[in-house]
């Protein structure tokens, strides 16, 4: 007899996952990897470019909780001032108009989104079939 397991959120099915075998919820971190992805290769050319530094520094990163995407850094500590606007250089002489949602990464998220919501479907119903179990969506 099969028992059906009905999950609502990612903690939710992490904890699942862990109470089966410790090791399953690693596929997470990757599966939520391949996600962000979509956003960075979609912001990653309207991105301006000098030298090419602030686009290179876009990275997904995750953990088996949390997706976010890394950018700037040392190597383009500029980005944050790129995406939003604000004022920088000496005595805040250089203007660029502030925008609270950015110019880069939200705006393709927000192109992306519909994809994002699929991938995101598709990617954890693979961590979940590779565990072995049997997926049914919308129950």
């Amino acid at each position: 007899m099969t028992e059906a397991i009905r999950i609502e959120g990612l903690k939710e099915f992490r904890a699942g996952l862990k109470r089966m075998d410790k090791g399953l919820p690693k596929g997470i971190r990757v599966a939520l990897n391949s996600v962000v992805d979509i956003v960075v290769d979609d912001a990653r050319p309207r991105i301006p470019r000098r030298t090419g530094r602030a686009a290179a520094s876009l990275k997904s990163q995750s953990t088996q909780s949390a997706a976010r995407i890394k950018a700037g850094g040392n190597r383009a500590p500029y980005f944050p001032w790129l995406d939003f606007g604000g004022r920088t250089g000496r005595d805040g002489s250089v203007v660029r108009p502030f925008f609270k949602k950015g110019r880069y990464v939200w705006l393709s998220f927000a192109d992306k989104r519909t994809e994002v919501t699929h991938a995101l479907d598709g990617a954890l119903a693979g961590v979940a079939e590779a565990a072995g179990l049997e997926v049914t969506r919308g129950q």
